[in-house]
């Protein structure tokens, strides 16, 4: 199918105004197709031609105003209609195909009892394989959707059930206006819970497997809800809009969740059915934030094209934080926003691959689905935290609200958003955006000092730069704290100054005249409480101060600014992999909040196995075993710290003696259960150091017949450490066109091993000719997540570049393929660069 280009985006809704769609839906056949009926009502200039989009197994009946359509009008998955009259009615019968890539309508098969599993993903495109539409944000329409399905399905869309089904029928009311890649709904033996809330309908959905976790966890899920509904509606004028709200946990869904309006659908990895840490819990809370942000950001007012895709996420994931922090029990949401959110944007924001976060101009979708990275979401909120810092919370959220008010239920774009709040705010925002959301790359701010003879603080400088190749300098708020060792051994804060770093002012220098005079303190910390987006690093002094400050530093959101200062630079290749993994042995053990203690682990292991040669990696990740072994006995028993530092343990130790040991309960740690996420996680271990083969993953799934146990049995099956099972894992990732987008992604987790390079790095040539095949093939956000989790970034290896730049010269390669390779191989270079 060729990608929809703006272009033709802009000419077809100059063309056409649609006025309601209405779908029929069997789901009672047998096999992999379904039957789908539906009537498309839209205006037109009279006499002109359109097209929509259309992805039918067999088209079986077309008319346009009563007139057939010629089966030829069907191209390319575009259906053209020619002499188009003023107001028109399409009718059109199809057999569509279920899904096993997570788009269209995805079919599931529970391995855990046999029950059919339905759910429909329309983002981004996905909208055709279901039903015939004009499959653009900016031509909303409302929806009325019937579904005839099994007796003993439940059903849940958009719209709000109209009366009881009967004899398997749904017929749901018809919805406000939705932009088509909105239109959802579920299907099968789901296992519901309902509520209500400030007379709004609320309903939590999973799997029959997972009842009995979800009638555990159900509470929690509508008390976050709750609590978040009730935050939004303090904030915004306009209460939450779409009737019910329900909450759907599919299975093998691509992303965290998406905001469909009344059917918000999330992956149900979220409905826990082993331990799980605070920080998992949180995270959790922090998705239903998110996706209800989307209500206001998104599904009320939506972005007109997705070149202003920044519109919704970079709202979202700031108000997920935000709300999260203001209306929940996880006050400390920030904290997880500096250690976890925005390092992603950094990351993503140094790639060669970086964009603005509202770039310019998206030429077509194919392009739209690149955008949907760390620098959308993270680094957008991480602006949005600095755009609220700069004119007021207050001036902001009466931006936002005269902004609803103008757009509810049509689109919008960021010079319709600039305006309002320029207008609440007094204060012209053009060049702001310029600076901050036209332009790409991540600006440094570092502290200079200069000490006097009494040991006070002669000069404090922050001196902001660029990179050359993005030399943009940009306005600061921020703030520098002063930390000192107290006589209790606590580090606390003495003082914290404002600093506004103005280029135009300062030419990236500013002085902190607060601070003239003042004692030199044990840490100078700049972005203390982390309020602008910015790598920071610290004078050489506090630098070597952080082993002894941050064991005891009280505030979690200084230690994250820390933490992460510490990461980045390592990652930079500004500071050695051993530094970092010294700091973790030393001040991990004693780390309080678990969202530090699994991040730091997280981004300290992919880093131990890319970084250090393989002779001197060992000896890092023995360090870092070391470190979680210590966590381990300093956590109380049961506490989400003593989880995390076990499983850090288990993916960090070479002591299968040990690991053995814990799957047959011995020696296990007071408080810790070896239940089936960990004893597989435990099993993936073994498998990967050789020490535990295909017999015995065949055993543990036989014991754990699940969807979550099949997934982790096509992960230890990649891992395997010899020729025969890698070759299997290859063959099904690049050869299978069928399989399920969540057990190939298992299958990529578990091919790549830098303890089996041996076996492996054959297989780096084989990326480059074999996945871009592969990509063809399957394509869209299942095929783009295959192939960056497969790609060989073990492989640290000069020729590994090579073929990656051999296959980026390539006129055939495709813009998503080249993105992977792009990002790939600058992770590559870094590894290569901190080697040498």
């Amino acid at each position: 199918m060729p990608s929809l280009t703006r272009a033709e985006a802009t000419a077809r809704a100059a063309t056409v105004t649609v006025t309601g769609y209405r779908i029929d839906l069997d789901l009672t056949g047998t096999g992999d197709t379904f039957r789908s009926r539906t009537v498309v009502s839209f205006d037109a200039e009279p006499g002109a031609s359109t097209f929509l989009e259309l992805e039918p197994v067999e088209l079986l009946s077309a008319t346009l105003n009563g007139a057939a359509v010629d089966a030829s009008a069907l191209a390319d998955e575009r259906l053209t209609l020619e002499g188009l009259a003023a107001g028109n009615e399409l009718v059109v019968e199809g057999v569509m195909r279920y899904s096993r890539s997570g788009e269209g309508l995805h079919r599931f098969v529970d391995p855990a009892d046999g029950r059919v599993y339905l759910y429909a993903q329309m983002f981004l495109d996905g909208a055709r394989r279901i039903f015939p539409c004009f499959d653009q944000p900016d031509l909303k329409a409302p929806f009325t959707l019937t579904v005839t399905a099994p007796a003993d399905w439940i059903v849940a869309a958009n719209g709000e059930l109209d009366g009881e089904p009967v004899d398997g029928v749904w017929r749901f009311r018809t919805t406000k206006p939705l932009s088509t890649y909105f239109a959802s709904l579920i299907a099968g033996p789901y296992h519901a819970c309902t509520d209500e809330h400030d007379g709004i309908p609320l309903a939590i959905y999973a799997r029959q497997a997972l009842a009995e976790q979800l009638d555990e966890q159900s509470a929690e899920i509508f008390t976050i809800t709750k609590q978040c509904l009730d935050r939004y509606h303090e904030i915004f004028d306009v209460r939450y809009a779409f009737g019910h709200y329900g909450q759907a946990f599919v299975p093998e869904f691509n992303f965290g969740a998406m905001e469909n309006p009344g059917i918000v659908v999330f992956r149900d990895e979220y409905i826990f059915r082993s331990a799980v840490t605070d920080g998992e819990r949180e995270q959790r809370a922090m998705v239903i934030a998110h996706e209800m942000a989307h209500q206001w950001f998104g599904d009320l007012v939506t972005m007109a094209w997705w070149d202003d895709l920044w519109l919704n996420e970079s709202f979202a994931e700031y108000l997920g934080s935000r709300i999260t922090a203001e209306a929940t029990e996880f006050a400390d949401a920030w904290t997880t926003f500096a250690m976890q959110r925005k390092a992603w944007g950094i990351r993503a924001d140094q790639r060669p691959s970086t964009h603005p976060v509202a770039p310019d101009d998206v030429s077509d979708t194919a392009l739209a689905l690149l955008n949907f990275d760390g620098i959308s979401y993270a680094k957008g909120a991480a602006v949005l935290r600095q755009l609220v810092a700069y004119v007021g919370d207050k001036a902001f959220l009466a931006g936002l609200n005269e902004h609803f008010a103008a757009h509810a239920y049509a689109n919008a774009t960021l010079a319709d958003l600039l305006e309002a709040i320029s207008r609440s705010s007094g204060r012209d925002l053009t060049a702001w955006a310029g600076l901050w959301l036209r332009s790409a790359q991540v600006n440094t701010v570092r502290a200079e000092v200069e000490r006097a003879e009494d040991g006070t603080y002669a000069q404090v400088t922050l001196v902001q730069t660029a990179p050359d190749d993005y030399p943009t300098l940009r306005p600061h708020k921020l703030f520098a704290g002063l930390y000192d060792h107290g006589a209790d051994g606590v580090v606390t804060l003495r003082k914290r100054v404002e600093a506004e770093l103005d280029p135009e002012r300062d030419g990236g220098r500013t002085v902190l005249p607060e601070l003239a005079g003042e004692p030199v303190a044990d840490l100078l910390l700049v972005n203390d409480g982390d309020l602008t987006y910015a790598k920071i690093r610290l004078d050489e002094a506090s630098a070597d101060a952080v082993p002894r400050i941050l064991p005891l530093l009280d505030d979690s959101l200084a230690r994250a600014v820390l933490w992460s200062s510490t990461l980045d630079s390592v990652t930079d290749g500004e500071r050695p992999v051993a530094e970092l993994v010294t700091l973790v042995l030393a001040a991990l053990p004693v780390e309080r909040e678990v969202v530090v203690v699994e991040d730091v682990l997280r981004t300290t292991r992919a880093l131990v196995d890319r970084y250090p040669a393989p002779e001197t990696r060992p000896a890092a990740l023995e360090l870092l075993a070391q470190a979680c072994d210590r966590l381990v006995a300093a956590a109380e028993p049961g506490s989400s710290r003593q989880l995390a530092g076990v499983r850090g343990l288990v993916g960090a130790t070479t002591d299968t003696a040990r690991l053995r040991g814990w799957l047959d309960g011995e020696a296990v740690p007071q408080g810790v259960a070896i239940d089936d996420d960990l004893r597989w996680l435990i099993l993936y271990r073994l498998v990967v150091l050789g020490a535990a083969g295909a017999d015995a993953v065949e055993a543990q799934y036989e014991a754990d017949r699940s969807a979550f146990g099949e997934q982790w049995a096509a992960r230890c099956r990649a891992a395997l450490p010899d020729a025969d099972a890698k070759a299997r894992a290859w063959d099904y990732l690049i050869n299978d066109p069928d399989a399920s987008n969540r057990l190939l992604e298992a299958t990529a987790q578990g091919f790549w091993q830098p303890e089996q390079l041996a076996v492996v790095s054959p297989y780096a040539e084989r990326y480059f000719t074999d996945v871009p095949q592969m990509l063809a093939r399957r394509g869209g956000m299942s095929g783009e997540r295959v192939a960056v989790i497969a790609y060989p970034s073990v492989v640290v290896a000069p020729e590994t570049r090579r073929l990656a730049a051999e296959l980026m010269a390539s006129p055939d390669i495709s813009s998503i393929m080249h993105r992977v390779v792009t990002d790939g191989d600058d992770d590559v270079r870094r590894a290569l660069l901190a080697r040498g």
